[in-house]
């Protein structure tokens, strides 16, 4: 989770036309502060009411938990071809170029496990899944088992499952910041619940300031703020969905191998990227969690345009040399 510092991001006679909606099983929020010559306040309602549309289409497209979605029908088609649109397509092309570069530690094809795990259960309700179960459905992990011809996707093992939910958040931000962009904004940010979006910068040019979570805190706490204009952050930390069972805590980023969660010195990261990057560093927000510290820092520090801050077991944070962080 990112928190917005409520820092003023426009004069006070140019308060910023806002709106939340509740969707990606966050809230989401976008506030336009500027549409260059086109400032009135029913465009910039009008660009807000597209980008939550294309939100919820792609949603619709995307979710693993919808049985109409592509990727719900990809999984119930064992392994049969299934027609699906072309965001779907680039989406799972990305996907797999991820977990490819992780080798297979981040898989889109961790959807038998995931499926599994019920990270939304009431408090004292939570179970673990059926180990048995676990071990079958880790078999069926491996990104290699995708094929894509055309427009049409199949899975060889009929057993394996897709799951886009580490990087298909990402990618919604994406294409809601240039649904944006195209209607004109020229000033604004799209929060959508850990994956932030800064669209140009302030009135007068200043950067944007975007707080990052102390992890375990009330969500009110900030480890630090990092300024940025035109820039996408995303943030992933094991503390973000987790259950409680007989007083052991399971968090929601999990081992392909094992099935069940990582357990690294990395509790949290953030990452920065140019805008249009959100689902890279989607993906790699959650690689670096898997991996660690030092395979993380090593991944991101061999990357142009990607900056990192960790936030590590022992309470200390660290960063690659180029971050633009300020510790509280």
């Amino acid at each position: 989770m990112i928190i917005i510092a409520q820092t003023s991001c426009a004069p006070a006679d140019r308060e910023p036309v806002s709106r939340e909606e509740f969707l990606l099983d966050t809230i989401c929020s976008i506030s336009i502060y500027g549409m260059g010559a086109a400032d009135e306040k029913e465009k910039k309602e009008k660009a807000i009411d597209k980008a939550f549309e294309l939100c919820r289409q792609l949603d619709d497209t995307l979710s693993r938990t919808k049985a109409d979605s592509d990727i719900g029908r990809i999984n119930a088609a064992k392994g049969e071809w299934t027609e699906v649109s072309p965001e779907t397509i680039e989406l799972i092309q990305k996907g797999i170029e991820y977990s490819k570069l992780s080798g297979g530690a981040f898989d889109i094809t961790v959807g038998g496990i995931t499926e599994l795990w019920d990270f939304h259960a009431a408090e004292g309700e939570a179970k673990l899944p059926d180990e048995k179960e676990i071990d079958e459905a880790v078999k069926h992990v491996g990104y290699d088992n995708i094929e894509i011809e055309g427009n049409k996707v199949k899975l060889k093992d009929p057993e394996t499952k897709l799951d886009l939910g580490a990087i298909a958040k990402g990618y919604i931000g994406d294409r809601m910041t240039e649904t944006l962009k195209d209607s004109g904004v020229t000033s604004g940010i799209i929060n959508l619940g850990g994956n932030v979006i800064c669209i140009g910068s302030k009135s007068g040019g200043e950067d944007f300031n975007i707080g990052v979570e102390l992890p375990y805190s009330d969500r009110t706490e900030i480890a630090g703020k990092i300024g940025v204009k035109d820039k996408t952050l995303v943030t992933s930390g094991v503390y973000e969905r987790k259950i409680d069972v007989d007083g052991k805590v399971y968090h929601h980023i999990l081992d392909t191998k094992t099935g069940y969660p990582v357990d690294t010195d990395v509790i949290g990261v953030t990452l920065t990227a140019e805008t249009g990057k959100s689902a890279d560093i989607d993906a790699l927000s959650t690689i670096c969690l898997i991996k660690g510290y030092d395979e993380g820092l090593q991944l991101i520090e061999g990357m142009d345009g990607i900056e990192a801050v960790f936030i590590l077991k022992d309470g200390s944070v660290k960063t690659t040399e180029g971050a633009a962080f300020e510790r509280e």
